[in-house]
């Protein structure tokens, strides 16, 4: 039985980077696959969502100057969408497996191979052994440590009619041969609205979501949400406020624009059945540990048969798990950062588990939405007082050459002397590119002074954090008591409770 220094089970974005950690660690790895190496990363996730969500901007946008013309809108055919879909992944794919494929060819000083990649499913029947079923045979291995990157799969309940035709999850949803005329999304978090925005944008589907809360995205502040399903509706997307799923149906037989019915009802004892041509369920993802085999290796299990971790590590001291595997944190970036912080635990680099404190997300919406640290409902619900700067994107230069205004950033500080930023929001142009500096400053505890200080380029949209560093140090070019619908800085603190 060949003995491995590292076993890790699932080539997507977490495993990937847990196997290139070892690496440099001088460790010898295999990474098993059982499917397409770089899972979720690339396929059915975020690289293919994202591909489609710019080729829906851009159509998005060629067309908004076409109707100001008075010219016929772009409609973009499916074969193009799907090539440029297919073009991007391989890209993507053929990257990495140039790269395994180069470094499964490096030795060690012994002559053995210091990183094997193999095609197969594994499964763990003992602490230390794992077993990879393959179609030419299967193997066994030993290993000194394993980590488990095995991804997550959309959820499914037995109350909805899933049939991968008719009514889809995210897995599905790239195979479709021609853009639906209509489709229901149920589930008003990110995935689903990321997929309202690609369907509304590229101009073809008309667009249903449903939403059990009173608005989308309840996790972020009012202003966040409000505005992105403002701009939602603008393009014509329905949404489905405080509705209850009663029913979902698939008709084979009717036409395919009416092939699913829906029916909802609401909290004032109102009833609808809609019907459309497809369905997308947006309803959570599922870990995929459950075909695992972990109990064998003696990994303790909770009453749902899911890993008990702390951290990334299991009750093995020797079992990591990482990624979407964990049930919980399921980005591409924070698998790629538990993938690497569990190689480093495992060669007895640390001790401590991953943090969360400062992470960056992105949203693709229209506007895109990024934020870091703390929003406001947190800070409120957390009795964390706070200074807060907000400025329309309405006041940037570079945003009005571009004429994309609808957005605004958002900085939040303690409400104190030092005025550390604790949180910001962009939403809107390039907001993922306007965080990152703010991140950094989460991170060292920098006072927002350093911020209103720095020289930013000219025109530019990061301008706009500045400019709200500045209203929060009272140097502000634009004033707030002047433009105050455009401009806002306020303080909050929690309620002082009488004796």
């Amino acid at each position: 039985m060949e003995r491995y220094d590292l076993a890790i089970i699932g080539g997507g974005p977490a495993g990937h980077a847990a196997a290139m950690r070892a690496l440099d660690l001088g460790m010898r790895v295999i990474l098993i696959e059982r499917d397409r190496i770089g899972g979720t990363g690339i396929y059915n996730g975020a690289l293919a969502s994202k591909t489609l969500w710019e080729m829906a901007m851009r159509v998005s946008a060629t067309n908004e100057l076409m109707r100001n013309r008075g010219r016929e809108p772009l409609k973009l055919e499916w074969d193009e969408v799907n090539k440029a879909l297919q073009e991007a992944m391989f890209e993507r794919k053929y990257l990495y497996s140039c790269h395994m494929q180069l470094l499964a060819e490096q030795r060690d000083e012994h002559g053995h191979a210091r990183f094997t990649y193999e095609r197969g499913e594994a499964v763990t029947i003992a602490p230390h052994v794992v077993e990879i079923r393959r179609l030419n045979g299967d193997r066994h291995i030993e290993a000194a440590h394993i980590i488990v990157a095995t991804g997550s799969r959309p959820r499914i309940t037995a109350e909805l009619p899933f049939d991968g035709t008719n009514v889809l999850t995210s897995d599905q949803i790239f195979d479709l041969e021609a853009p639906p005329a209509s489709i229901v999304i149920v589930g008003a978090g990110v995935i689903g609205c990321e997929f309202a925005t690609i369907f509304s944008n590229l101009g073809r589907t008309r667009v249903h979501i449903i939403d059990r809360a009173d608005r989308i995205l309840p996790f972020e502040d009012p202003d966040v949400s409000e505005l992105v399903a403002r701009e939602m509706e603008r393009r014509g997307v329905i949404i489905h406020r405080n509705a209850k799923l009663e029913r979902l149906t698939v008709n084979p037989d009717a036409d395919e624009q009416d092939r699913v019915a829906y029916e909802l009802s609401y909290p004032d004892g109102r009833r609808e059945t809609l019907t459309v041509s497809k369905a997308l369920l947006s309803i959570g993802r599922v870990a995929n540990t459950d075909r695992l085999g972990l109990e064998l290796a003696g990994v303790a299990l909770d009453d749902r048969r899911q890993p008990i971790l702390i951290g990334t590590a299991t009750s093995q001291a020797h079992i990591h798990i990482v990624g979407d595997a964990t049930g919980t944190n399921m980005l591409v970036n924070l698998g790629e950062l538990e993938g690497r912080h569990a190689v480093e635990v495992l060669a007895g680099l640390r001790t401590d588990q991953p943090s969360y404190a400062n992470m960056s997300t992105i949203m693709f919406l229209d506007p895109e939405v990024a934020g870091v640290g703390l929003n406001e409902q947190e800070c409120q619900a957390r009795g964390i007082p706070y200074r807060m700067a907000r400025i329309d994107y309405s006041c940037l230069a570079r945003a009005i050459a571009m004429r994309r205004t609808r957005g605004f950033f958002k900085v939040l500080v303690s409400d104190d002397e030092d005025m550390r930023v604790i949180g910001m929001r962009a939403v809107g142009e390039h907001a993922s590119s306007a965080i990152q500096a703010v991140a950094l400053m989460i991170r060292q505890g920098t006072p927002v002074r350093e911020l209103a200080e720095l020289l930013h380029p000219h025109p530019s949209i990061t301008e706009g954090v500045q400019e709200c560093a500045r209203m929060l140090t009272g140097t502000s070019i634009f004033k707030p008591e002047v433009l105050g619908d455009k401009l806002r800085c306020t303080r909050w603190a929690p309620a002082v409770k009488a004796a």
